[in-house]
């Protein structure tokens, strides 16, 4: 298996790995292999494999899929254990602050950080 594993819930549905949720998703939105393939301009074959944890997803077909399903690419991304271009560029930028933003808030509680993502949004810093 190729694919990075974590636990994610869908619909009340433990999903393994990436490929697990990128099917469970397809399926909810009643779209056949084949078709979604075709959308994403990849070979049926390949998302079969991705959807098994056979074969890595590319940055660029995890941005097509996160297009097709209107989900988050740098989730989707970090799903499969990748970071998108963009949030690269952002952490090269200013490599020794995001380091240690970082480490400060792996340690943090989901609650916390949602909390702070708020403020900086609002403007409340």
């Amino acid at each position: 298996m190729c694919s990075t594993y974590y636990t994610l819930f869908l619909n009340g549905k433990i999903m393994k790995h990436f490929g697990q949720y990128i099917r469970q998703v397809r399926e909810d939105n009643g779209l056949s292999l084949r078709k979604v393939a075709e959308m994403i301009e990849i070979t049926p074959s390949l998302l079969s494999k991705i959807e098994r944890g056979i074969e890595n997803a590319s940055e660029e077909v995890i941005i097509n899929l996160a297009k097709q399903y209107q989900l988050n690419e740098d989730i989707l991304l970090a799903m499969n254990g990748k970071v998108s271009s963009k949030l690269k560029e952002i952490i090269i930028a200013r490599p020794e602050i995001f380091s240690k933003i970082l480490y400060e808030l792996e340690k943090q509680p989901d609650h916390a950080l949602l909390r702070i993502t708020r403020e900086v949004k609002d403007g409340m810093w």
